[in-house]
């Protein structure tokens, strides 16, 4: 294709969004205009689905559940009046609670205002937050924020020695819509003793973001807990971030949580076309049904010409594998439907796989992220008339056309600068394109058996733990791995209570173990 086509295939289907400043440039996929209209009757039904989606239709038919969102910025869409008031009174609830932490009015025992904010969460709990922390928390942050994401007992640590000296003015947020979410219940815990072993009232210094009446709900309200924010039933973990999930830190960290808010308003009002041309995350979902031939048969590689949107890529990898990774279509048809996402940042990317991305296997498309604005304020000139933001826009420019010229296609959506309104535009753009996406492959962007399936299987992991401990504990003398197996009634669970043991050991918890560590087969293993 040559230069002057190029440039007409450019223009001819880049879409901008004038009141955000926003472009999407799918012009370097390679559809054509009968690609797109053979899928228009998939995109009508598309259109159609996230239409009802909006007014409330059950799209959780595992757990009866509505997906809203998209009320949570645009109250007046809740299909009913409770809903409404429900999303209104929640942003009052925390507007009003943070506006008191940095007047003081709300303060920890020790000290007349809160420095830092302990955030735990996994998941969509964490992940939204993190990004838009990294993303957006102004350099003078009123608050710093770390967070609690995993169950990592050294990850826990380094967070809490990090906050050694100013664990007493540390606002803990505790994030699960159950209660129950082993990893967000096991960092709280560890909190919780870290404060009691320093003296200090846990309660006094946290706040609960969950479930109505949950088992966190009614824990946080016994004990006293400075607030609860309801986390609301039709607002799943990957979606969250616009809720009383992230808006609390986002607002306590400066970050104008309105604006964010409208930003995303602003991109579901124009994702809402039903025109796919004109509709950015309409074409956003052409590109990846093309370049994956709807079976996700491309990797998605997203790459942020941005510092401040590296976990950009960490966000969409839950909302779209945890959306699109689907064994089975709507039908009950055994699909195995997905799209992966990986992403590092320009140009660090320049110097880390960018040579297998034009020259390796051709499993991928590429997202770029750019940013316009370079920086607050003039750049110095490193050469005549060329600054640092220069060279960054060159090689984003340079990469995309590399990549093209060796039948790499890529995206590239552009926005003016990192700010609230914009990010919360982003966030919107791609919630809406993996809805859309998840209709013309026809499966349910908004359950998760896989999730739900990994966590029982690590239950059972943990009971038998317990089957094994017991056992020997009663027993009395050395065991073979055989002989614990076959008492505790799972021999088909040898390899499984192996690495039970070998993790036990490794951590002095009871288990006296003998023989070659290399070979299973020797080890006889006690209990202390």
């Amino acid at each position: 294709m040559d230069a002057a086509t190029l440039w007409e295939r450019y223009r001819n289907w880049l879409y901008y969004h004038e009141a955000l400043g926003l472009y999407v440039d799918v012009s370097r996929v390679d559809f054509d205009d009968a690609f797109v209209a053979g899928l228009k009757p998939k995109f009508d039904k598309a259109f159609r689905d996230m239409a009802a989606l909006e007014s409330g239709a059950i799209a959780n038919p595992d757990e009866n559940r509505m997906v809203g969102h998209y009320w949570l910025r645009d109250p007046d869409l809740a299909p009913t009046p409770e809903i409404e008031a429900e999303i209104t009174d929640t942003l009052e609830q925390i507007e009003t609670f943070v506006a008191k932490v940095r007047a003081g009015k709300v303060h920890p025992p020790n000290g007349d205002r809160f420095t830092d904010i302990l955030s735990i969460g996994i998941g969509g709990s964490a992940l939204g937050p993190e990004f838009v922390a990294d993303a957006l928390a102004p350099k003078d942050a009123p608050l710093d924020v770390r967070f609690i994401d995993n169950t990592d007992p050294a990850g826990i640590d380094r967070t809490l020695y990090e906050l050694r000296d100013r664990l007493d003015r540390t606002l803990v947020i505790v994030i699960s819509k159950s209660g129950g979410t082993p990893e967000t219940r096991n960092g709280m815990l560890e909190v919780q003793h870290a404060f009691a072993q320093r003296g200090l009232d846990f309660a006094k210094q946290a706040i609960a973001i969950t479930g109505v009446d949950s088992k966190l709900d009614r824990t946080a309200e016994a004990e006293g807990w400075l607030a609860r924010f309801p986390m609301a039933d039709w607002v799943g973990g990957r979606t969250s971030e616009l809720s009383s999930v992230g808006l609390p830190a986002a607002a306590l960290q400066g970050i104008d949580i309105r604006a964010l808010l409208a930003g995303a308003r602003e991109m579901d009002a124009a994702t809402r076309i039903p025109d796919i041309k004109t509709n950015p995350a309409a074409l956003l979902a052409l590109a990846w049904y093309r370049a994956g031939n709807g079976k996700g048969e491309k990797d998605m590689v997203v790459l942020p010409y941005k510092d401040s949107l590296l976990l950009f890529s960490r966000y969409l990898q839950q909302l779209v594998m945890e959306s699109l990774g689907k064994e089975k279509d709507l039908d009950g048809n055994v699909v195995r439907q997905g799209i992966a996402v990986y992403g590092n940042k320009g140009s660090t990317d320049q110097h880390a796989y960018v040579q297998q991305l034009r020259e390796g296997i051709p499993n991928f498309f590429v997202t770029f992220i750019e940013v316009l604005e370079d920086r607050e304020g003039d750049s110095p000139e490193l050469e005549p008339g060329i600054t640092s933001g220069d060279y960054l826009s060159g090689f984003l420019q340079g990469t995309r056309k590399a990549l093209f010229e060796n039948g790499r296609g890529s995206i590239t959506v552009t926005v003016p600068r990192v700010s609230p309104r914009s990010v919360g535009a982003l966030i919107a753009l791609y919630e809406r394109a993996v809805g859309l996406y998840a209709s013309l492959i026809n499966v349910n962007a908004y359950h998760q058996p896989g999730v739900e399936a990994g966590k029982k299987a690590a239950a059972v992991v943990l009971d038998l733990q317990k089957q094994v401990v017991e056992l020997l504990q009663s027993s009395g003398k050395p065991m073979t791995l055989e002989e614990i197996a076959e008492q505790v009634g799972c021999p088909q669970e040898i390899e499984t209570i192996y690495k039970i043991l070998r993790h036990l050991h490794a951590n002095q918890r009871g288990i006296t173990l003998v023989g070659n560590l290399g070979r299973p087969s020797s080890w006889q293993v006690s209990a202390v």
